[in-house]
């Protein structure tokens, strides 16, 4: 019979034969809200007091089991009953039960199916722990009940990862009771609950199973994770809360919820929440929400490694893509670049290889620009020169058909003077991927003077598809991402020239999170772009007062190399890992003795506090003048596209934790030094004055 008794407006349960059936649902992904876990509790108890049914089974509709904790609630006071109080319920049922699992069952939804008796899931479906990408650790018993069902090494495996696991892996470890072909979820249930009660779906409450003590995989998995990522206290807390899965379960859970509130009091936990609402909140404006033009056909001008890459992600999409070259040799080398990336997707397992033929199936090599004719959006990614830009354009302007989207990769210049170039502006945008473009997720979408909605709309439609954060930008020199990295490369230079050396400035900026320290980035993408850069700016002029402190790189440049791709540049690359380059040393002496510069000692914090105010104070001239729409836009561009460390949260979420009036007093220590450089934003001082933070501003 259909369920007809509601418990709350997403729990109902009713009856088929002496088998009780509970469903949830709460789309778009039964996400464990207040209306869930209330109904859960109440159809629990009344079904017990009915005393009718001799089994359980719980399952939901929609596409999914349980996914997760519902994202509304996050940040608010909680409400009772917490989901822990509400698994307790679910455990200590007298009648036994089972949960249904389909789709991705994870972290609060499959904390609830370990409280259920016995766990049935679906070929195909997913489940997982995944807590940790939050900054906190499964806090509703997931630490606990787990370890008691599979053994400490894979609960390890599966909560510090937060990985989503095969539920046939997790069938072969017993953390899943039984698989069974995909299915009606109702119909399972019903069967799942006539196989309880015939006694061939064994049940069991994990309270009463004892974890297997293993204080070597404890040990171990702690261990790696405070050298791994020494920054993620979480990763710790979480290992200790498993390991602590021995004790009677009462006390466990005790532990637990210790564990998960040194994670919740932590400013990582901010930072990595802010990081999970902000990859949203980029696309959430009007320019992304309108009517967007038809996108099947893509043309890409360049194929060289970014746009090699950018055929690849759009290849990877499904779309068609007609790759054009000047020369043959160099279309056969971006075509076997696109080959090789797609060959790599199949070995990581982010592909079948039958997807990857198709895939490449869809690729059209051409010579001839004119083989754009038909297509739907083209993006150019030549080099980074004006004049060649310009001349694509006029050249696509009388090729492209009509209502067809023309966009430039260029990472700095001027989308207007490129749009300038053609009578149909309205149809063009910068489209800035980064490298490489089909493995990083930012895709800066920049609006021209005369760009269309409906072409901006459609390049937030394209970002998505391309599984992108697209993220909003106004035209200037560099957008948002290059030109705050213009500013505060500039510090970097600086501390180089009064005293640091560029291993230092590394280290430093490691320990403080990030992936790699910055002349290790510009040795991986190519200190060439950097120099070509500079020499264009010193060709325009430096503006008044400005110090130069481009000097060693450009000799670096000059005399060394171009960094990993030449063997060598601040680093040598000869033996793989790289080492520091003994004719660096020289370079730096030699520019110091030429500029006068008696070197200074800086410590560690030193370099971090003046890299940090630098990156945050051009931040804040981006926002105040538009460029990006708000302080959230500018972190996600650096959370995705520059290696910023998400934990935390951002530069201006991580400048939110430093304080407005200590920065504007930092900038003005700083300007004794060099006034030209170190000026306070009108916007950081409004902020100091009225005690107002960058996250005020997203709102």
């Amino acid at each position: 019979m259909a369920e007809s008794n509601s418990t709350s407006e997403a729990v109902s349960y009713g009856y088929e034969g002496d088998v009780a059936l509970i469903c949830i649902d709460n789309p778009p992904v039964n996400a464990t809200g207040i209306a869930v876990r209330e109904g859960l509790v109440k159809a629990v108890e009344a079904i017990n007091a009915d005393a009718k049914a001799k089994a359980i089974a719980l399952y939901c509709a929609g596409r999914t089991f349980i996914a997760g904790a519902d994202i509304r609630e996050f940040g608010k006071p909680p409400k009772a009953p917490s989901l822990t109080e509400v698994l307790d319920v679910l455990e200590a049922s007298a009648i036994p039960t089972v949960s249904i699992m389909h789709g991705t069952t994870l972290g609060g939804g499959y904390e609830t199916a370990l409280a259920t008796h016995a766990r049935v899931a679906m070929k195909g479906a997913k489940f997982g722990l995944p807590e940790v990408l939050l900054g906190i650790i499964p806090g509703a018993g997931g630490t606990q009940r787990l370890p008691r069902l599979s053994g400490i090494p894979f609960a390890l495996d599966i909560a510090v990862s937060g990985r989503h696991a095969k539920v046939e892996e997790g069938l072969e470890k017993g953390a899943i009771d039984r698989v069974v072909e995909p299915g009606e979820p109702r119909d399972i249930a019903v069967a799942m609950g006539k196989e309880i009660i015939a006694g061939t779906l064994p049940t069991r409450r994990t309270a009463d199973i004892q974890a297997k003590a293993d204080d070597a995989a404890v040990a171990a998995t702690l261990d790696m994770v405070t050298k791994k990522n020494p920054h993620l206290i979480n990763l710790a807390e979480c290992v200790k809360a498993i390991g602590a899965s021995t004790l009677p379960l009462a006390e466990g859970l005790k532990k637990e919820r210790e564990h998960f509130m040194v994670c919740m009091n932590s400013p990582q936990r901010a930072g990595l929440i802010h990081a999970f609402f902000g990859e949203r909140a980029v696309s959430n404006i009007p320019e992304a929400k309108g009517e967007t033009r038809n996108l099947q056909k893509i043309g890409v001008i360049g194929g060289g490694t970014m746009g090699s890459g950018i055929a690849t992600s759009c290849l990877m999409a499904g779309y068609d893509v007609t790759l054009v070259e000047v020369k043959q040799d160099a279309l056969d080398r971006g075509v076997a670049t696109i080959t090789k990336n797609l060959d790599g997707a199949v070995s990581r397992g982010k592909m079948k290889a039958d997807k990857r033929d198709a895939a490449l199936a869809k690729l059209s090599p051409a010579l001839e620009m004119e083989a754009l004719a038909d297509v739907d959006l083209v993006i150019e990614a030549v080099f980074e020169k004006m004049e060649i830009k310009k001349d694509i354009f006029g050249k696509l302007n009388t090729i492209c058909k009509p209502g067809a989207i023309l966009a430039s990769n260029t990472s700095y210049l001027d989308i207007n003077a490129i749009a300038a170039c053609t009578d149909r502006p309205q149809d063009v945008l910068g489209l800035h991927f980064f490298s490489p473009a089909h493995v990083m997720r930012l895709l800066e979408i920049v609006q021209g003077e005369k760009t269309a909605p409906d072409v901006l709309a459609t390049g937030f439609h394209l970002a998505k598809n391309l599984g992108k954060v697209g993220v909003l930008a106004q035209v200037c020199d560099g957008f948002i991402g290059n030109r705050i990295l213009g500013h505060y490369g500039k510090v970097i230079s600086y501390l180089v020239l009064d005293g640091a050396s560029p291993q230092q400035v590394d280290d430093a900026l490691e320990s403080f999170g990030m992936a790699m320290g910055p002349h290790k980035v510009g040795d991986l993408a190519g200190l060439d772009i950097g120099y070509m850069t500079r020499q264009r700016r010193k060709e325009e002029g430096l503006p008044p007062g400005e110090r130069y402190g481009g000097d060693i790189a450009d000799r670096i440049s000059e005399r060394e190399g171009h960094g990993r791709k030449t063997g060598k540049g601040y680093y040598l690359y000869e033996t793989g890992s790289p080492v520091p380059n003994p004719a660096v040393a020289d370079i730096i002496d030699e520019v110091r003795a030429e500029k006068g510069i008696t070197p200074k000692d800086f410590t560690e914090q030193d370099i971090i506090d003046r890299y940090m105010t630098a990156f945050i104070a051009e931040a804040a001239r981006v926002v105040e003048d538009g460029t990006a729409k708000r302080p959230v836009d500018v972190d996600m561009v650096f959370l995705f596209g520059y290696g910023f460390p998400r934990h935390r949260g951002g530069p201006l979420h991580y400048a939110d934790t430093i304080g407005a009036k200590e920065l504007v007093r930092r900038i003005e220590a700083y300007a004794q030094e060099d006034a030209n450089y170190w000026k306070v934003p009108p916007l950081l001082r409004k902020m100091a004055e009225d005690g107002t933070t960058f996250a005020d501003l997203n709102s």
